[in-house]
């Protein structure tokens, strides 16, 4: 290879990251402002029909583009798969963080969420069965019990968690399972695939509970209530991952990954921004906390993955 064509493939390679990382941050930037817009939808509509219904808006421009794009129907072990990212990603965390933030603030929310990477590696640990080194377990684990301990510490006292942060946990765990399970079947369906086929699968559910929903507790939202909630369903549950996955696609994968690590840095700045809530000392330094050993984490487990 001569110098010349050396210099343009290292070119390319600097231009692909770039574009991944570009990429990566749209679909993080869009994420952000899930919890906050969450926290304003529940003032006038039902938490049960904010999680489903968003859902069911997603499933309708899944369906569509679906079927414009004429995508082959998966397997039945695909399907299988596509159960759990449909319960993780569709069922369990839009439901979960949705009931959780009736009460608890959105910076405290984006605070305990701020685990989701690293629960994210951990699950994809389990879920390919590699060995990391010791050091990940050690940062995850240390992640963990920051969050904890911060939950902990706003609700008046180190062990008292009330039932928001229960859920707010559960929401991570869900999450990340579905994340993971998605990332390995996004690599046979195509990313975008992957998630529409997941909203679709899950659809019937989720337009159950939404009817539900509206029979127990009609909808008597404010326009703006009613705008946010339509961002929920077409960004945060559809357009949002088309620009997410299409960076992890674009890669290098490993970087690109590593952008979550500041969604709950931007989503507490729009909840002080947006929700003018007081963002004060103990949730700056617990989500530095909580993100730092996330960082470590991933990246503990990336350099060994890479190696």
């Amino acid at each position: 290879m001569t110098e010349q064509s050396s210099a343009i493939a290292q070119a390319t390679l600097v231009i692909s990251t770039r574009g991944g990382i570009s990429w990566g941050l749209v679909g993080v930037t869009a994420f952000s402002f899930t919890v906050p817009f969450t926290r304003i939808a529940v003032g006038g509509l039902s938490p049960l029909f904010i999680g489903s219904g968003r859902a069911v808006v997603a499933a309708v421009l899944a369906t569509a583009a679906l079927g414009l794009t004429r995508q082959h129907l998966p397997n039945a072990r695909q399907r299988a798969r596509l159960a759990v990212v449909a319960a993780g990603v569709v069922v369990g965390f839009p439901l979960l963080t949705s009931f959780a933030l009736t009460t608890a603030p959105a910076s405290h929310g984006a605070v305990v969420i701020g685990l989701l990477p690293a629960a994210t590696a951990v699950a994809a640990v389990v879920r390919t069965k590699e060995h990391p080194a010791p050091s990940f377990w050690l940062f995850a684990g240390l992640g963990a019990l920051a969050a904890i301990a911060f939950a902990s510490l706003q609700n008046g006292g180190l062990g008292e968690l009330h039932e928001s942060d229960l859920l707010l946990f559960a929401a991570v765990m869900a999450a990340a399972i579905g994340y993971a399970e998605g990332g390995l079947l996004a690599r046979e369906l195509g990313a975008w695939q992957t998630v529409s086929w997941a909203l679709v699968l899950a659809s019937p559910l989720m337009i159950l509970l939404t009817t539900v929903s509206v029979v127990q507790h009609p909808p008597a939202a404010t326009p703006a209530e009613w705008l946010v909630f339509a961002y929920l369903g077409v960004v945060s549950m559809f357009l949002g991952f088309f620009a997410w996955y299409r960076g992890l696609a674009i890669g290098p994968m490993a970087q690109v990954s590593q952008v979550q690590l500041v969604q709950p840095v931007m989503t507490i700045a729009w909840a002080g921004l947006i929700l003018h809530e007081p963002i004060g000392w103990p949730t700056l330094l617990g989500g530095l906390a909580v993100i730092a050993c996330a960082a470590l984490a991933v990246r503990t487990r990336l350099t060994r993955k890479d190696a």
